[in-house]
């Protein structure tokens, strides 16, 4: 992702995050300058630095003809995100009460989207989770995986050899699919599908009591597998 694409993620257009990049690249510059450096045509730059003023990424500084001044991307963020977090704080207290519980089998699609339903599942584990993937997946949970077994909380992880966890218990098998996971937390909840680097991956999430059976079952046959396979080696 590029810089003007992380700068979307804080509220600015396109026009916008490539106005206030051209400011903090060559300082303070007049609507013209901006323009003409950033590559904006001049009525949308205009438009773009009265939007960056509105936002508190830019200020505009005294004299004629009239410039503007970038504030500091720590600064503009910073304010940003403190405005979310105790907007989101409000947003938590004040959410209407559910008046049933969604019972469905949810798509969730896009690498960021299942990493967080993921994550999320990890801290409201109360009792145990089983979680599969490849080492390198787990490797993107790993402080989820270890705050959980500090809470003594019991984990058991399917994986490729190599991964390591204190406290866990992992089961190691060479015959782990690559961009696969599998995630059941308290029997409640499963997430398993596809998760790969790309917007195009998607996993399916429930609560419904059937799939999460159905996925018990699967772990427990694959734990059984390699229970039998480690016995044979020993052999």
């Amino acid at each position: 992702m590029s810089y003007i694409d992380d700068l979307m993620q804080f509220g600015l257009t396109r026009q916008e995050s490539a106005i206030y990049y051209a400011l903090l690249s060559e300082g303070m510059m007049t609507g013209y300058e901006a323009a003409k450096v950033s590559g904006v045509s001049r009525s949308n730059a205009y438009t773009a630095l009265a939007a960056l003023v509105d936002k508190g990424a830019a200020h505009v500084a005294e004299g004629t003809p009239t410039h503007y001044v970038p504030v500091d991307p720590e600064e503009f963020c910073g304010s940003k995100l403190d405005y979310l977090r105790h907007l989101s704080v409000r947003l938590v207290e004040e959410q209407p009460t559910r008046q049933r519980e969604d019972d469905a089998y949810i798509t969730i699609s896009g690498f960021q989207n299942i990493c967080q339903r993921a994550a999320r599942m990890l801290d409201q584990a109360q009792y145990r989770i089983y979680m599969t993937g490849t080492a390198a997946m787990l490797e993107l949970f790993r402080e989820k995986l270890e705050d959980l077994v500090r809470r003594q909380i019991k984990v058991v992880l399917i994986t490729e050899p190599g991964f390591e966890l204190d406290m866990a218990i992992i089961y190691h098998s060479s015959h782990i699919e690559a961009g696969q996971i599998g995630l059941i937390s308290d029997s409640t909840h499963v997430l398993t599908g596809d998760l790969s680097e790309s917007d195009s991956c998607s996993c399916l999430y429930s609560g419904k009591k059937n799939l999460i059976d159905l996925f018990k079952q699967s772990l427990s046959r694959q734990i059984q597998l390699i229970e039998l396979g480690a016995a044979e080696e020993r052999k």
